[in-house]
């Protein structure tokens, strides 16, 4: 039997102030826990203050300078995210998603952390034909983004002889945070409909798999819970970019133009591992475009620039 997680110890929780880390450390502080969070802020804090919840404002190129002793389970979020910023700067990529993560197993492992829950990306299996792309499919990155999560999925794994090991591969993520946004195919495409009437889609015969946020927090509540080990798809919908546009303008009236693409990631994620461990989605990309529509008809959803990584890490010299 698992060992559950002791109420004694805190969480740790790092990029805990991003688009899921906000939503996962929400959830957590409502399920009673005591959560710290790390997190750089690039993009700001939308966490509201909880007696169980310190923030600190920290880059994860320092963590040698953490704790870590106190925390009985580290979920790791914290990263450069998604291809176009990765290019950014590659060499500081690298440093925060490989050579940190490095350092925190490490120290992690040394300091008598129970557990860690890795955010991963399914991205890691680049472009495959594979009808049903399981934990087992070679991993083929093709970006220095994927390449990055590759590598610190392995120094993780090294560390899985001395503690709990869960490696996450989420599928794009979909649905409202407080730290929005909107460079995510489901919500950027849904956000066109509801602003302008007309989404702009590149190529459209590309497979993505997608998870909604809620669903993808669930995964990580339900991998502390049962001190799941090993490694796991979380992607329960696999659609074209096109099939996206057009759930969205089945709920948000709009046209669709079609535009050439040169991104060729293109795979279908089977996440049957997961459901077999005992996990069951509840939501979904419609389920998804029905919340942001309805929050965005109430005045509660607004493009924002900090909604946009890249953009807004240009603007702010952030890497």
């Amino acid at each position: 039997m698992p060992t559950a997680p002791s109420s004694r110890r805190p969480l740790l929780v790092t990029g805990g102030c991003g688009y899921v880390g906000t939503a996962l450390t929400l959830a957590l502080l409502a399920r009673g826990h005591h959560v710290t969070v790390l997190d750089a802020m690039w993009f700001g804090n939308f966490l509201p203050p909880h007696p169980s919840l310190t923030v600190i404002r920290h880059d994860m190129r320092n963590i040698d300078e953490v704790d870590l002793s106190p925390f009985d389970t580290i979920f790791h979020l914290a990263n450069i995210a998604n291809d176009p910023a990765v290019e950014l700067n590659p060499y500081a990529s690298w440093d925060v998603n490989v050579l940190a993560t490095m350092r925190l197993a490490d120290r992690a492992s040394r300091q008598g952390v129970q557990q860690i829950v890795y955010a991963s990306s399914g991205s890691v299996y680049g472009v495959s034909d594979e009808p049903r792309v399981t934990e087992d499919t070679p991993l083929n990155p093709i970006s220095e983004y994927n390449k990055t999560k590759m590598v610190a999925e392995r120094v993780l794994l090294s560390y899985a002889g001395s503690t709990i090991t869960t490696i996450v591969r989420p599928a794009t993520v979909c649905g409202p945070s407080p730290r929005m946004r909107f460079d995510l195919t489901v919500n950027l495409l849904t956000m066109q409909a509801l602003n302008g009437n007309a989404m702009r889609v590149f190529g459209g015969s590309q497979i993505r798999p997608n998870i909604h946020i809620d669903d993808l927090v669930g995964v990580y509540l339900f991998a502390l819970a049962r001190r799941l080990r090993g490694v796991y798809n979380a992607g329960f919908e696999n659609l074209s970019v096109l099939e996206i546009a057009q759930q969205v303008a089945a709920r948000v009236p709009a046209e669709i133009a079609i535009e050439p693409s040169n991104d060729p990631r293109s795979y279908r994620q089977c996440s049957d591992a997961l459901i077999a461990a005992g996990f069951t989605p509840a939501k979904g990309v419609g389920t998804a475009i029905e919340e942001l529509a309805a929050l965005h008809a109430a005045g509660e959803l607004r493009d924002e620039p900090w909604t946009h990584n890249v953009s807004w890490m240009k603007q702010h010299n952030l890497s």
